[in-house]
């Protein structure tokens, strides 16, 4: 009787936990935050390389918002023209990009957001960085960030 009640008590604590998961989002490594993982790896991989015009991880969508400091700024041209003159004219450098500290949070709704933290490391050994929220969507073609608050 004893082991049968262990056993309930179990069964029972790993319905709430796998119950909460579901109804809070799940920030565990499943199908969907490895999909999204990808698209932040790619983000990276195209600054790094200075290619702004292969950041696809962006809804090339005159619906894009991008909100950084007291900036907000819609649409995926503007987005990737204000990239370009912040990054890549004048004389201005991209710098090496990384993050830390993701948690993906995916739901069922095909709607997820990613939190983190940006850091860059200039040639000239200054960093810049700060914090990120990205709100994403799957689309017929994978998952695209929708909405970027960076500070």
């Amino acid at each position: 009787m004893r082991r049968s009640f262990a056993s309930l008590r179990m069964t029972i604590t790993a319905i709430l936990v796998l119950s909460s998961a579901f109804a809070f989002g799940d920030t565990g490594e499943n199908a969907t935050s490895k999909a999204i993982r990808a698209v932040i790896n790619a983000q990276v991989a195209a600054w790094n390389r200075g290619d702004l015009e292969g950041y696809e991880g962006y809804w090339h969508s005159p619906d894009l918002e991008f909100y950084s400091g007291t900036t907000i700024t819609k649409g995926w041209d503007a987005t990737l023209a204000r990239y370009k003159k912040r990054y890549q004219s004048g004389g201005n450098e991209m710098g090496h990009l990384d993050f830390a500290d993701l948690a993906i949070h995916t739901n069922a709704s095909g709607v997820a957001w990613v939190s983190g933290k940006w850091h860059l490391k200039m040639k000239d050994g200054t960093d810049r960085g700060g914090l990120f929220t990205l709100i994403l969507h799957k689309m017929p073609n994978g998952w695209k960030i929708i909405h970027d608050h960076t500070s």
